[in-house]
């Protein structure tokens, strides 16, 4: 479902900047969380409706407040401090004076708020602030994403994706993934039409044997795919020995690890489709296409292990070729 695969993008994304601004913290780095300031300012503008800038637009260093929305009269802390120290040293500044009235939003950016809500704080010049509604937090923003509507968390999704989803990763490496979802993201699929050599007898079969009917109709919109990955693998395979082997290896592998953490079948096969995408978008190889053709190809690919007899228990005597 695209509304999973936009929800766990996001929280990955917001979750790893949230883990490099507070490493980067302990050692005195502290440009993400000046970057973070604007960045968070949008994505609060998105999921509330608000208009909030960035103060340094207005007036450089204004201390105790970062964001400011004139119109709809709030003013808000980006910090990857979350203490209620700091908050009551916000609330106990004079700017607060000049925005007599406005509502006071706290925004951590690195570290869970949960405790802080339950606390009281001295609010000298009677801000109005909620600990509860107005001290947020990244597990705050991340409820918010995953009750939007999908056109809506459609839009965060590209939001976040423009902001974090080009940074140097070091550690990134080549996959033969990547490689066979690049060779076909370049293939015509609309004209497939289901190969003659499946037997989709034996398929039902094995859908039936592992509690699969709820994805019945996702085996059966892409298996009409497997003659031509099964080309797509000898042109791969003609690179170098073991490649298509290595892809159907890794597939397996996502089954094996995660096959007795899920409730059922139907969300083992959802997670692995997810665990190959992730690993797919984080290879040093991968030449990004649409989310929606690559949810297509990785599914084509996840389809066709299952088919192949390389993810899920087969049925005794399960073939999934009809023979010659």
């Amino acid at each position: 479902m695209n509304r999973s695969k936009y929800f766990n993008y996001i929280e990955e994304k917001l979750e790893v900047l949230a883990r490099r601004i507070e490493k980067r913290g302990k050692i005195n780095l502290l440009d993400l969380n000046i970057y973070s300031e604007t960045f968070f300012a949008e994505l609060m503008n998105l999921l509330f409706g608000l208009t909030l800038v960035n103060m340094n637009i207005l007036k450089q260093n204004v201390e105790g407040i970062d964001l400011v929305d004139v119109n709809h009269k709030v003013v808000a802390q980006v910090s990857s401090t979350c203490t209620k120290q700091k908050i009551e040293g916000s609330l106990n500044k004079d700017i607060f004076r000049r925005y007599s009235g406005y509502r006071f939003i706290f925004v951590s950016i690195a570290k869970d708020a949960t405790k802080l809500r339950d606390m009281s704080f001295i609010n000298p010049h009677n801000a109005a602030f909620s600990p509860t509604d107005d001290i947020v937090d990244i597990n705050t923003l991340l409820n918010v994403i995953l009750s939007m509507e999908i056109d809506k968390q459609r839009e965060v999704f590209e939001f976040v994706k423009k902001e974090l989803g080009n940074d140097v990763d070091l550690l990134k490496v080549d996959t033969n993934l990547a490689n066979i979802i690049n060779i076909l993201a370049n293939e015509n699929l609309a004209n497939c039409i289901e190969s003659p050599e499946i037997n989709s007898f034996e398929i039902d079969k094995k859908i039936t044997f592992n509690d699969l009917s709820d994805v019945k109709d996702t085996i059966d919109d892409y298996k009409i795919f497997y003659q031509k990955l099964d080309e797509k693998y000898a042109e791969f395979d003609r690179e170098g020995s073991n490649k298509s082997f290595s892809v159907f290896q890794i597939i397996k592998k996502q089954y094996t690890m995660h096959q007795h953490e899920k409730a059922n079948s139907k969300e083992l096969f959802y997670s692995i489709i997810d665990n190959i995408t992730k690993i797919i978008i984080e290879s040093k190889n991968y030449i990004e296409i649409p989310y929606e053709e690559l949810e297509l190809c990785v599914c084509i690919l996840v389809v066709d292990a299952f088919i192949r007899c390389k993810i899920f228990k087969n049925p005794e005597g399960y073939s999934h070729v009809i023979a010659g």
